[in-house]
């Protein structure tokens, strides 16, 4: 097994993959059930026919630009693992940035209400609901696919009595009001999608990807509809493309909403607009 991690590594790292030794560990622990890198005499068995016919059909997927995500069917957030399929963006560590800051507003002994616009595979929501087991929330999504799989990891996550989703065009469906209102909306400008990676480009929805012309419309109809969404003291938790902020922020402002916070990811950009109605 240590030789075909180390063969595959060598072939990602070849055909440009950035993280090719990570991938080929991954992909050979996926189709083997063992970790190659652990020490010990099984991770240097040789392997038998049908896994290295498995490992040779997941090494073609990845080297044809399919991202590891996408082969195994799911993917870590914020310490929970989550199904996915072809209709949910895989989410990325740049929104635990956008989930650190709705914890900031969500008290841990209240029982509040979150409603998360364009849920997808229920990521944000989920993650809130499992630090927080006094809340309860409502995944919105356009997809029934994509909800199909939010369902799934509620359920998977114990976390089916506190969250419920329904397809919806953002806050349409929801009904009362929330404590906190959060979206990772999509906010790629429309001419920018086709030059996008080819991993993002040819297996991200292109629902959760395109903005409009701008990349702001979501943003637009997300904080039109706000106001009758939040309860109050209410907040809204958006995630932000690299140099949106200041524009977000002015439809936020015509929107009767002021800035409450602004949380930046790792790399140091601004990811998280924290809102309160002014």
């Amino acid at each position: 097994m240590r030789a075909a991690r180390r063969v595959l590594a060598r072939a990602f790292a070849a055909g440009g993959i950035d993280e090719a030794e990570l991938d080929a560990r991954v992909l050979v622990r996926h189709a083997t059930g063992l970790d190659p890198a652990l020490p010990g005499a099984a991770s240097d068995r040789a392997l038998g026919a049908e896994a290295a016919k498995r490992i040779e059909g997941l090494a073609g997927r990845r080297l044809a630009g399919e991202p590891v995500a996408r082969i195994l069917g799911r993917r870590e957030f914020h310490g929970h693992d989550f199904v996915l399929n072809t209709a949910c963006l895989v989410p990325r560590p740049d929104t635990e940035t956008v989930v650190e800051a709705a914890l900031e507003r969500l008290p841990g002994d209240r029982a509040a209400r979150v409603l998360d616009l364009g849920t997808g595979p229920g990521t944000i929501l989920l993650a809130l609901l499992a630090e927080r087991p006094a809340a309860q929330g409502l995944g919105l999504d356009r997809s029934a696919e994509a909800l199909e799989a939010a369902r799934l990891n509620a359920a998977t996550l114990g976390l089916g009595a506190r969250a419920s989703f329904a397809e919806s065009d953002w806050g349409a469906a929801a009904e009362g009001r929330f404590d906190l209102v959060v979206s990772n909306p999509p906010y790629i400008p429309s001419a920018t999608c086709d030059a996008l990676a080819r991993e993002v480009r040819e297996h991200d929805p292109r629902l959760a990807l395109d903005g409009g012309p701008d990349g702001l419309d979501a943003y637009r109809a997300i904080l039109a509809a706000a106001p009758g969404l939040l309860a109050g003291g209410g907040h809204v938790v958006l995630e932000l493309g690299i140099g949106q902020a200041a524009a977000v922020a002015a439809i936020a402002r015509a929107h009767g909403f002021g800035v409450a916070g602004l949380r930046s990811d790792l790399a140091g950009v601004p990811r998280a607009l924290v809102l309160r109605q002014a």
